[in-house]
């Protein structure tokens, strides 16, 4: 039997597993819902309303889950075992719950309504003050994905030029699910190219161990095979 055919016969598992992994790579690209913050902080001026983008890629209906806004730098006070960090924004049974929300945020955030259907999950506060900067955490917990949360930072900085409330500027505009699509397109296109380089580096890598196996167990029958006619 030659090393060629050798080699084929003993990686058919290995190539088989292959497949199978990029298969399944290749299905959790193509199906796998994300949610996407900014990676840019918003910078407002005291009193200014903004918002701090959220959306989910590729667009998803999010009516029917849970959406929490939550500030992730606090943490709950250690003296008191019963005590919790309560929410900006608590989204839950397609309704907000004021119960479980900070005093500072009451009557000051809300959600569009409307364009959850499409994946919009961006937070709109009011009369935003200094006390307001900082991180800001958007998580969907029920959403079966890798990456279920993002965080926006909000600055708020008193020497920033004060915008006009009646007209969201620019870099506080709600996303506009029909305007994501090419940006959709551009991030699953890394994503695939990624994956298919670190499946084309894998297979080099088993092609040549496995290749390497069986030249070095061609040569050992080689060797014995000398050894034993030398005896003779």
């Amino acid at each position: 039997m030659s090393v060629y055919n050798s080699f084929f016969e003993d990686s058919s598992f290995l190539w088989t597993s292959i497949l199978c992994s990029a298969f399944s790579v290749w299905t959790l690209v193509q199906g796998e819902v994300l949610v996407i913050g900014s990676n840019l902080p918003i910078i407002a001026a005291p009193g200014d309303d903004v918002i701090l983008p959220c959306h989910l890629e590729p667009m998803f209906d999010v009516q029917g889950m849970t959406v929490e806004w939550s500030k992730p730098d606090l943490k709950p006070d250690p003296s008191d075992r019963l005590s919790r960090v309560e929410y900006v924004h608590l989204y839950r049974d397609r309704q907000e719950v004021p119960d479980m929300k900070m005093a500072s945020y009451f009557r000051r955030t809300e959600l569009f309504m409307d364009d959850m259907k499409h994946g919009n999950i961006s937070l709109k506060i009011l009369n935003v003050s200094e006390e307001d900067n900082g991180r800001y955490r958007c998580f969907i917990p029920k959403l079966r994905s890798r990456l279920k949360a993002a965080v926006v930072e909000l600055v708020v900085d008193p020497n920033f030029a004060k915008t006009s409330t009646t007209e969201t500027p620019l870099h506080f505009q709600t996303p506009d699910p029909q305007d994501a699509t090419p940006a959709n397109g551009r991030s699953r296109v890394s994503v695939v190219a990624v994956v298919i380089t670190f499946m084309s580096v894998l297979v080099v890598v088993a092609f040549s161990a496995c290749f390497s196996r069986c030249l070095h167990q061609k040569l050992n029958k080689l060797s014995e095979g000398k050894t034993t006619q030398s005896q003779v």
